[in-house]
């Protein structure tokens, strides 16, 4: 189960990343794109989400990888 978190997060994160690239450098050039009704929903908040998903995965990971290690040494 935790390997499915991993790479689901890693690659969520990874996606919210690039959507957030894509806006910021969209409204660097002057064209932001108001996408969603109300407008709620900004490059800010696919930054904090890509900041979170990228942290669960390498939560998710280490604590793997800690395990390993305590299983190896037994």
């Amino acid at each position: 189960m935790e390997k499915h978190i991993v790479k689901w997060s890693y690659w969520l994160g990874l996606a919210c990343a690039v959507i957030t690239l894509v806006l910021r450098g969209l409204d660097a050039v002057g064209v932001f794109p108001n996408f969603l009704p109300g407008g709620n929903i900004g490059a800010m908040s696919f930054y904090k989400a890509a900041l979170l998903f990228l942290a669960v995965a390498i939560g998710a990971a280490s604590t793997m990888w800690s395990r390993a290690q305590k299983d190896q040494k037994e």
